[in-house]
Parts: structure tokens; sequence; C-alpha cells
């Protein structure tokens, strides 16, 4: 059968041109400067698409993250009447910075609808066990205390890491405790005051929201205080 004879490694002939048939004709080389041409436009055109796209987007989603910045500040400040906008500049707070200059940091100090400040929210970042984790948290300068944190961006471990952001127990932890926080493992929780539990099998990124809290607190503690000292 030819089949099998094809399938026992017999070579395949190849039909032959009959004689005194004209040569196939060579393929014409295309000159390098139209390839050039060619991968160029295209290139010029997938910039053109790429800023097209870029400019149609961002707006959408500077608005999105504006809005999800807000529900943040209004959760960790546990629902504040209004709040102000403060800018950190030169080693102090200030509601208006000098024109053309970009501010070092942000910080919200929230009221009560009788004109009694809550308490500040401040955001901050820092490397956990995948990536950065970046957060916002509520403090109350008056009693040195934590009101309250949210993770507004991470990419830790799903069902460990992430738990700093989906474990309701921890995000509870933060609910005045007093500063400097003091990470520890529930088994050796002795009550103090400024005693948080980290999570089991993700104390990593558990130690970097408190570094994250702590740190800015140690940064900006004295210019918070230093402004409720002028505005009182």
């Amino acid at each position: 059968m030819s089949g099998a004879g094809a399938g026992n490694g017999e070579k395949r002939v190849l039909p032959q041109a009959p004689e005194g048939a004209p040569p196939a004709p060579e393929p014409k080389e295309v000159p390098a400067w139209r390839l050039l041409l060619t991968l160029g436009a295209a290139g010029a055109l997938a910039g053109l698409l790429i800023v097209f796209v870029y400019q149609v987007t961002q707006p959408r989603i500077q608005a999105y993250k504006a809005m999800m910045l807000r529900l943040a500040v209004s959760e960790v400040l546990r629902a504040p009447a209004r709040w102000d906008t403060l800018y950190v500049y030169e080693g102090a707070l200030t509601a208006t910075p000098p024109e053309g200059v970009v501010a070092e940091d942000t910080v919200f100090l929230g009221y009560r609808e009788d004109g009694i400040r809550v308490g500040f929210a401040i955001t901050g970042a820092e490397p956990g066990f995948q990536d950065f984790i970046e957060l916002i948290f509520g403090y109350d300068a008056e009693t040195s205390t934590v009101i309250g944190m949210k993770v507004l961006s991470s990419k830790e471990t799903p069902g460990l890491g992430d738990k700093i952001e989906k474990d309701s127990a921890f995000v509870a932890e933060f609910e005045g405790p007093e500063v400097p926080l003091q990470g520890v493992k529930a088994a050796r929780a002795t009550g103090a005051a400024n005693e948080v539990d980290m999570i089991t099998g993700a104390t990593i990124s558990s130690r970097t929201v408190i570094g994250i809290i702590n740190h800015q607190l140690e940064r900006l503690g004295p210019m918070l205080e230093a402004y409720l000292e002028e505005a009182s």
C-alpha cells in the first residue's frame, strides 16, 4: 500500500517540471527603505493610538481614584460631616501651598457637624511581601490613637497576605489602639493599649501595615500637633 510505504521511510518524489518549461520567476526583493517606511508608519500609528486611548481614559481613571479616596477618607474618619485638605510643605501643614509647587504629601482633617475635629486621614505606602502596600488611616492627634485603617492598593498573596484588607478582625484592630503600634502574635498578646494582633501566616504583610502607620506618624506627628496648636 502506498500509505504504508510512505510510513516506512520511503522518500517522496516531487513532481518535476516538464522539459522546456520556463523557469519559475524569482521573487522580487523588497527595498530596505520600503520596509523601514512601513515599520515606521506602523510604529507611528500605534503610538498615536496609545496617546489617544490614554487621553480618553485618563480623566475617567483619575475621577475614579478621587472618588475611591473620598470614600476611604470618610470610612477611616467614621463619616465626618466635612474635611479640609492640607498639604505638607517645608516641614509644615498648609491649606494653600505656594502656586506652582508640588506638595510633599496630602493630609485630610475631618470635622463633625458641630465643628469639632474628628481627626486626620493620612495615606502611606511601603513594600510588603509581594509589592507595595498603599493604605489610608485615621488618626486622632489629641488622644494619640488610630481611628481606622483601609488598604487602598495591595498585591499580597491571595488567601494569606490579602487578609490585611479582607480579614475584618484584623482591620478592626486599628479602631482605637494607641501609637506607636506594636504588632504581636495573638498567643503573646498582653492586652496593652498599643498592641495589634498580626495575621498568622501573613506576618510580613501585617508588619508592613503597622510600619506604614508608625513611620508616617513619626514623620508627620509634629506637623499635625503644630497645626492643631495654631488652629486653636
